[in-house]
């Protein structure tokens, strides 16, 4: 039995929210990758893929998908008090102020492309613009995806999709690597990416961390890198 165009309508909505021309600038950075490159710990499609692996699977599948599904849920009910912590949350947990900095000018950006879309005039769009010092990037997602009327479950798979794939796109410049060692990575990426949605659906709040020390070192180095092509 074919699928709903309701069914259809989501379906492109997520992928508009997942791919690299939304204007959001999730292209220009790299998440400290550039720094491991440049400290010799990536120097390959190997060495990547393992970094990127590790990467999914201790920081954004622990903090920032949590986060995402809880913010979608929230939005859906117009809790905006627990919005306002979810998004303290996250700004609090960032350990650089690059990666800081990188979640509020993604949040700020997605809230102007969300003023762009038909039905803008919405109280939660409005109490996301206020949000104290900025919206972050996984409570902004979390309205985008609520708007698109997707599941929970979808706006996770959307989110990471997302992030993999720019992140996958940082390796073949920064390492660099070629088109298909970049498509060989994405594929064991998206692999592993059922098993970390599930575990991030149920995981409980007090569970939720960011706890990544190579990741902050790498990222904390990057902020006064020589030279550099990405933005973190």
């Amino acid at each position: 039995m074919r699928d709903s165009p309701a069914s259809d309508t989501v379906l492109l909505q997520l992928m508009w929210l997942a791919s690299p021309a939304l204007p959001v600038g999730g292209f220009s950075y790299s998440e400290a990758l550039e720094a491991a490159v440049d400290d010799g710990r990536v120097s390959g499609e190997a060495s990547a893929a393992a970094w990127l692996a590790n990467q999914m699977a201790l920081a954004p599948a622990r903090a920032d998908l949590p986060v995402l599904a809880q913010a979608h849920l929230a939005w859906q009910r117009h809790d905006l008090a627990r919005v306002t912590w979810l998004n303290d949350f996250i700004g609090r947990t960032r350990e650089t102020r690059e990666l800081r900095l990188q979640s509020e000018q993604m949040g700020r950006s997605l809230v102007e492309w969300l003023r762009n879309q038909a039905g803008h005039d919405d109280e939660r769009l409005r109490h996301l613009a206020t949000l104290a010092p900025s919206p972050t990037w996984p409570v902004a997602f979390g309205l985008a995806t609520a708007r698109a009327r997707a599941s929970a479950a979808q706006a996770l798979h959307a989110s990471l999709f997302g992030w993999a794939e720019n992140m996958v796109q940082a390796a073949l410049k920064a390492v660099p690597l070629g088109q298909l060692a970049g498509q060989r990575i994405l594929q064991a990426l998206v692999a592993g990416m059922p098993a970390l949605i599930a575990r991030a659906l149920a995981l409980p709040e007090d569970e939720w961390q960011s706890f990544t020390p190579m990741l902050a070192i790498a990222s904390a180095r990057h902020e006064t890198q020589y030279t550099r092509l990405f933005r973190s």
